[in-house]
Parts: C-alpha cells; structure tokens; sequence
C-alpha cells in the first residue's frame, strides 16, 4: 500500500518506519529542510533503541522516503496520516492549529479519494472539525479516521510492530476495510483491531494515558505517606502489585512523571471536561501531586545542607524523562535544575543521550560530563533522576573517592537502602527510610 505520514516527529517517523518494514511504500512530509535533508542522507534525528536500523533498510530498499513537498505526498498516497504536533496550549487545551492547517490544505488539494488518519492525540471531536475544515474546501470524497497511537518511548518500534491492540475510529466501511488491510501484518498473533466511532477512539487514548498517569501519581502518594509513618513503599508495592486487578506495572514511585505524553493529555482532558462543564476533579488532583512531587527532594538537599546550597556542586545522573530515550519534555530533572540553579548551586549532568537536547535549552548554565563518574567530581551530593540502567550497579568505592561527601538523592529508588549504609553513604529515596 501507498501511505504518506505528514510529520516527522517522534510518532511519525517511528509509524512512517514500522509501515516500511512491513513492505508498504512511504513517503514522509515535513516543512524542516534541514530535518529532511538529514533524513534523506540515512541520518535518524531521534534516539529510539532499533528504530535505526529498520530506518535505514527501508530506505535502503526504497520503501521509505522523505520530503517537503505536501503535493508530492498527496500524489503518492491512498492512506494519509496526520502526525502533527498537538503542544499544550496556555489554556492547557491541546493547539490543534496544525492539525486543522494542514487539513485545509489536503481540502485545498485533493482530487481523488483519500483516507485521513488523526495519529496525533486529539481531543474527542476532533476528527469532526478536520472532516468539516476538509468538505469546505473540497467536494472531493474522502474519510476520516481515528487511529490512536500507544507507543510507549524506548519501546516504540517493539510496541508498533507487535501492539497489543489497535484502535481504529471509522464510520466509513470502505476506510475500515483500508484499515484493516494495513494493520493485517501486525496482528497475526491474534492481537485485536477494535472497530469504534471516532470520538471513542479519540477518547480511548486520552483515558489510557490519565488512568496510567493517575497510578503513578497515586504510588506517589502512597511513597510520601510512607515516609511518615514509617513504612516502606517497596514492600507495599509488591504487596499492592500482586493483587490480579491491580497489576505490577506504573505502581514505582518516583519524581513524578514527564515527556510528551502524560503531562500534555492528562492537562488537556481535564480542559475537555470543564468545557463540557464536567470536572475531573481526579485529574485535578494527579496534575497537582504531579508538579509538587516533581521537586520533592530538592527540601531534603536543602536540610541537609543547613538551607544552603550556595556554590555547592550537585552533579546529576539522568536528564530524559526515562530511560532509552533523549526525550527531555517535563522532565523532572530540568524542573530540579532551574530550582537549585536559583539557590545558587553549581550543577554538573550526565545522560546517556540526552545532553545535546539539554545544551540546546540549557546551554552554559550548567556544565556537561563526559561520564557519569566525571560528573561526580568534587560534587557535594549525587542525584538521580533517570533510572538508566547504566546508573544501577555503580563503582561506589569510585564514587567515594569522586565526591566531597558520600551523599545520594535518589529519585527512582536504585540502591537498597541497607546495602547504601553498609557502603558509607547518606542515601535519600522515595517512601523508604534513610540510610546514614
């Protein structure tokens, strides 16, 4: 089949790729020159573990191809996927300017039959407004469809390739059966296509990614409370997790969740509601927790410096939202640095992937290791704020002797407590005890 995806960020280029490996015929559109050109030359301007690799087959083989032209990508495909940005707004509603430009532009264009495919998050109606930006441009026939992606970052061409569902909203037969025929390859091993309207679809992704970013709030609740009464969440989250209806999954705490996905929907389902005069008042609550919880160690550093971090050297392990991605939106760790940066401490980082997308926001305000011991050098406390599997078994010995004093806030829990005793360390986590 011939597909055009339009937008080349993280969900098109990943959906552009996976349909190329499965032998379909792709053209990718966007406006950045440079990106394209990039692209053109074999080069992946994202960090997705495997995505490389099946990005350079196809374009070897001639399945994948870039460009900016959007006549040439309506020329090229039956199939056309919108893979826009959808930023959060000032409002906290999702901006579905691009979105809706771009399907003026199809209205404007178009003169034969094409299946239009919302992938971005939008909100319910959406779907709708591109059908009726396109009908007053056109009296060419089309469709619109709702095909949420759930392409978790660091296991987006694992999550494409093998989904554990897919959702497709279509009133139109004729689009379904299109569908249907696309994603045949992914499901051969009995994974469902769920068939629904397009507004249930639209709003299957928006509840999916609330209930998961609902979970870690709550865990994170739990962890604080944790701490008070002295309990340890560790030992509560296997207990909880154990439980079939609960499940094992989202339920580590932590400082709080980022990226692209949660913040950004979870803040625009809420505004969906209160414009329907519904109020989420759960979602209220998670968006709140989210954004405390997010700088809760920065008080702990602060006692234990006596309420003076000025000119002392917090070096940082982690800068991505997680791991196996470069990925830095909402981060907590940048919400971490500017905090400190304003009482007046120096901060040294270490990622594995994410320091260009850092330097680029950051620039000198901070300065960048070349290793994660470099970046402990004469610091005066260690913080962890991306669980890299590289960061979980360190030379502690090596970090001793780095480091001005032995101290480590942890805000993904890696160590266990007694054994950070036993190595001489002050070790602070999250719902569990100290170790001193």
């Amino acid at each position: 089949m011939k597909i055009t995806v339009v937008g080349t960020g993280y969900v098109g280029l990943v959906t552009g790729t996976c349909l190329a490996e499965t032998g379909n015929d792709v053209l990718c559109i966007d406006i950045d020159e440079h990106k394209v050109k990039t692209m053109q030359q074999g080069k992946v301007p994202i960090y997705e573990p495997h995505l490389d690799l099946l990005f350079e087959r196809n374009i070897r083989a001639g399945r994948l191809k870039f460009s900016t032209s959007l006549d040439e990508g309506l020329e090229h495909g039956n199939i056309i996927m919108l893979a826009l940005p959808t930023p959060e707004d000032e409002d906290g509603s999702a901006d579905l300017s691009y979105v809706l430009n771009v399907a003026k532009k199809i209205g404007q264009k178009i003169d034969d039959y094409k299946v239009i495919v919302d992938k971005s998050t939008v909100p319910v109606g959406t779907a709708d407004m591109v059908k009726e930006t396109m009908t007053k441009e056109t009296d060419v026939e089309f469709d619109v469809v709702s095909n949420p992606e759930f392409l978790r970052e660091g296991f987006a061409v694992d999550d494409f390739l093998k989904p554990e569902r897919i959702i497709i909203g279509s009133s139109s037969d004729r689009a379904t059966k299109l569908m249907q025929k696309l994603y045949k390859p992914f499901v051969r091993s009995g994974n469902p296509i769920i068939i629904m309207d397009e507004r249930s679809a639209e709003l299957t992704k928006y509840a999916a990614n609330a209930f998961l970013a609902t979970k870690i709030t709550f865990m994170n609740e739990i962890a604080n409370y944790c701490e008070k009464v002295g309990a340890d969440v560790d030992k509560v989250r296997v207990g909880m997790g154990t439980d079939s209806r609960i499940g094992k999954r989202f339920l580590f705490p932590g400082i709080g969740y980022g990226g692209s996905c949660f913040p950004k929907d979870v803040k625009a389902l809420y505004k969906s509601g209160r414009e329907e005069n519904y109020e989420f008042n759960i979602l209220n609550a998670v968006i709140k927790v989210n954004d405390k919880q997010k700088g809760i160690l920065i008080p702990r550093l602060e006692k234990y410096f006596n309420n003076d971090l000025k000119n002392k050297k917090i070096a940082i392990w982690g800068l991505a939202f997680k791991p196996e991605t470069d990925d830095i939106r909402e981060a907590p760790a940048l919400f971490m640095i500017e905090d400190l940066l304003k009482k007046g401490a120096s901060i040294v980082v270490f990622d594995p992937e994410a320091m260009n997308n850092v330097r680029a926001k950051l620039g000198d305000k901070i300065s960048y290791a070349t290793g994660m011991y470099d970046a402990t050098k004469e610091a005066d406390a260690l913080l962890i704020s991306t669980e890299w599997s590289i960061f979980r078994t360190p030379d502690f010995n090596r970090l001793k002797d780095n480091m001005n004093q032995a101290v480590i806030f942890d805000g993904r829990n890696l160590y266990d407590v007694e054994d950070m005793a036993k190595e001489g360390f002050y070790y602070s986590s999250i719902g569990r005890k100290e170790a001193n």
